[in-house]
């Protein structure tokens, strides 16, 4: 069986799964979280090496990669759990070998590192134990839980579960589960999906630098955008597919398209794999944002916050671009930053002028709105007041005094009053965002905006 072909019947699984259940096929829902620390180790790894070890004993699903809130301070890298879905009859085996493999590889050793695990019958779940799941999940995207949090709607579901050390996995791990019921929530953003290839490296070859050639990334790139997208930083001449830690990850393709992913996966020349994995997650959906009014904001939250320009754009140390935006009513105010990482997104921050009527995208930390995205709904006109000019010689005039006009020194030439001229404001209405480079994973990018949306993408 190809490629792609396995992908489509792993697809159909989990929209089984997503679908109400008929209570007739033993679908075991497998959630992990928190394996990995700064030092090595990617839940996703283990995730994908469960999705091989566990075929032998039914059909598995496509694997969850879902990010959650991305302002959580305790997070190692992209705040991402897992989930595994699998159709089996031999339940106690399956859960044997997914608690050794976690406690096999994940990094039990490392300060930080508690990882969790929910086991959820797919079969005994009802409507509303799955909204209750599903409530769960949104609110990991966009609060902050604790371990506490996660305990007691594992006690009320009931469900069986296994914590490493406090367990904050759980938080994470219960979370991903929740993933296929998203549809009992509302939103739009919750509902969005998208996919991401993963290769994966050989062992020996951890911690030492990645060999990708930086070239085929970029044909990769050209020839599937933008059904993939965020696989380079084309500002920066940059290739930003592969991280920077010491993880097992050589590269990761993101898109909507599937086919789309593979090819470009194909194109890129590298180090030896040693396996791929495609995710169905929420990375580039944008559900971590919450709408709000600037009064009602809290640190560690994301928000599209709606207000008026009150304070004009200043550069600070370091190349930071800060200024601020209040409520309508002026009841309410926050600061909004553009760091320096953001490279050219600062330019557009700093043409903005006080009376702009601007929509925020971002996360509050320290009561300072880190921007992702910025609308600018309304430019306010500007009138410059200016010397009327000499209707003789062409000259500017000077003034002849308080009150008393403007004049022609040579032509003898009066006026009564300055020249008011609109000021051309070098800015577009509009949406407008962060270079890839600077892009958090769930941050949705502008290509993926419906063509109704005036959008002004980065590349």
């Amino acid at each position: 069986m190809s490629p792609l072909a396995k992908v489509r019947q792993r697809q159909e699984l989990h929209r089984e799964l997503c679908r109400d259940c008929n209570g007739d096929k033993p679908v075991l829902l497998i959630g992990i979280d928190d394996t990995d620390s700064k030092y090595g180790m990617c839940t996703t790894y283990i995730a994908a090496l469960l999705v091989r070890a566990l075929s032998k004993y039914g059909e598995v699903s496509l694997p969850v990669l879902m990010r959650l809130n991305p302002t959580i301070p305790y997070k190692t890298r992209g705040n991402g759990a897992v989930a595994l879905f699998v159709a089996t009859e031999k339940e106690g085996e399956v859960k044997e070998l997914v608690l050794q493999t976690v406690a096999e590889n994940a990094e039990l050793k490392a300060e930080g590192t508690e990882p969790g695990i929910v086991f959820v019958r797919r079969h005994e779940l009802k409507s509303d134990r799955e909204r209750r799941l599903a409530y769960f999940s949104a609110a990991a995207v966009r609060h902050v839980l604790s371990i506490e949090d996660a305990k007691k709607t594992i006690a009320k579901l009931p469900l069986e579960h296994s914590a490493f050390k406090r367990g904050r996995g759980l938080i994470g791990a219960l979370a991903a589960v929740g993933f296929p019921f998203l549809h009992h929530c509302s939103d739009e953003r919750l509902l969005d999906k998208t996919y991401e290839l993963i290769a994966y490296r050989h062992e020996e070859r951890w911690g030492t630098p990645r060999d990708i050639d930086a070239a085929s990334v970029f044909l990769a790139d050209r020839l599937t955008y933008p059904l993939t997208w965020d696989t380079v930083d084309h500002s920066l001449r940059r290739v930003i597919c592969a991280p920077h830690s010491p993880c097992p990850v050589l590269f990761g393709i993101r898109g909507d398209d599937v086919a789309a992913i593979h090819r470009a996966y194909e194109i890129i020349r590298s180090e030896p794999v040693k396996m791929t994995q495609l995710f169905i997650t929420n990375q580039g959906t944008d559900a971590h944002l919450i709408d709000a009014r600037i009064c009602d904001v809290k640190d560690y939250h994301s928000y599209i916050l709606k207000g008026i320009v009150s304070r004009e754009p200043v550069v600070i140390r370091g190349g930071h671009v800060i200024f601020s935006i209040s409520d309508p009513d002026g009841t309410a105010s926050i600061d909004c930053a553009a760091y320096e990482p953001t490279k050219g997104f600062r330019n557009i921050i700093r043409r903005l002028r006080v009376g702009d009527i601007v929509a925020a995208y971002g996360s509050v930390k320290n009561s300072t709105l880190n921007l992702e995205k910025i609308e600018i709904i309304k430019l306010k006109e500007h009138v410059i007041k200016k010397n009327p000019k000499c209707s003789i010689c062409g000259r500017t005039m000077e003034s002849g005094g308080k009150n008393k006009g403007y004049r022609c020194v040579t032509c003898k030439t009066h006026a009564p009053s300055p020249v008011l001229i609109m000021e051309r404001r070098d800015l577009e209405e509009g949406l407008y965002e962060v270079p890839p480079s600077a892009r958090r994973h769930i941050s949705k990018p502008l290509i993926r905006f419906p063509p109704e949306v005036r959008a002004h993408p980065s590349r």
